[in-house]
């Protein structure tokens, strides 16, 4: 499809440490994030993205929140969650706050929903785990039907039956946009070409291209369903210094916390300098100077034929200092770099 690329970055709101080590507040980190979004928007990256979660390693856990007071603080980049995790909500309280939202920013609010990478929302709000799959399919399906922004019949097990349900507020100047994202299910794939919903591929290691058949099935998918061709994102993890060798150097030990304690939740080994490197250099660890990320961007966007890409720049306890500065470089040279490698 021919659409104008877009460029966004993301965060998950990682509890970041001072200049001293020392953790700071969730408030002092929160409030960081949202001059992190106030940056982007001022120097003309196209999406703001925040993720959910219910754990304490990071501080965010209704990014609708953050991203409504970068509204109030912006007037041009977009403001989408990286994700909302549906499974663990209630459809109709998502569709208020992101017409609640959309309303705040003028039209530049978006969803993007996905299922979760951690698990912890599940017992909070009183969700069995082995209701995973059935959450998630029947409540994209209600959503589906609340995006349109008419009365609502609908019936499924996990919630109780809407009537002829109208819900507000209405937006103004049409749907919110909401994306898919998908960690590489052909059936999340295929799910979001369905219901229509344009797709956002989790890509967090290993080579992009592998992920190529994904983007091929949904394309196909849309036409053998004779939906309108639909834009395919990619997030993928990263951060920025002014040259490649600080770059490793300081997004390394703060990714090494982060991946092991990860690690040792899910029962893996303990993450290694060399395979941090690897993926730095041949997989979806997005690390460097401003030149190489931009290379390395604008190859992912060539490989798979994207129409966006969200660099989520941080992983772990980086200082909000660095990540000021990562986002500096992004929109002020990797941005404009991209555009010209893609032109050329």
């Amino acid at each position: 499809m021919t659409q104008e690329l877009e460029l966004g970055l993301d965060t998950f709101g990682d509890v970041t440490v001072d200049r001293d080590g020392k953790h700071l507040p969730y408030a002092q980190v929160i409030r960081n994030t949202v001059e992190q979004g106030v940056l982007a928007d001022s120097l003309g990256v196209d999406v703001f993205g925040i993720g959910e979660h219910h754990r304490d390693d990071f501080a965010v856990s209704s990014p609708e929140i953050l991203l409504a007071a970068i509204a109030a603080r912006t007037s041009r980049i977009k403001l989408s969650t990286a994700v909302t995790v549906l499974s663990s909500d209630d459809p109709v309280r998502v569709f208020e706050r992101f017409s609640t939202l959309h309303a705040i920013s003028n039209g530049r609010a978006e969803i993007t929903l996905g299922r979760g990478y951690f698990t912890e929302s599940f017992p909070l709000f009183g969700f069995d785990l082995q209701d995973y799959e059935l959450l998630f399919e029947e409540k994209i399906d209600l959503l589906s039907e609340l995006l349109k922004e008419q009365p609502v019949n609908w019936q499924g097990t996990t919630r109780a039956p809407l009537v002829d349900a109208d819900v507000f507020p209405k937006t103004e100047g049409g749907p919110i946009r909401t994306w898919v994202g998908v960690g590489g299910s052909p059936e999340s794939v295929v799910r979001a070409a369905r219901y229509g919903f344009p797709l956002a591929l989790a890509i967090i290691g290993g080579d992009p291209a592998r992920f190529a058949p994904y983007v091929d099935l949904y394309h196909r998918a849309l036409a053998q369903m004779e939906k309108p061709d639909l834009p395919v994102g990619v997030h993928s993890p990263g951060f920025i210094a002014d040259t490649d060798e600080q770059a490793v150097e300081m997004a390394w030990p703060h990714y090494q916390v982060m991946a092991n304690r990860i690690g040792r939740e899910r029962g893996w080994g303990p993450i290694t300098r060399d395979s941090f490197e690897l993926e730095v250099q041949h997989g979806s660890q997005y690390v460097g100077s401003p030149e190489t990320v931009a290379q390395k961007i604008a190859a992912t966007v060539r490989t798979l034929g994207i129409q966006r890409f969200d660099f989520k720049y941080a992983s772990g306890t980086v200082p909000h200092e660095d990540l000021m500065h990562a986002i500096e470089l992004y929109g002020g040279v990797v941005v404009p770099r991209v555009r010209e490698l893609l032109a050329d």
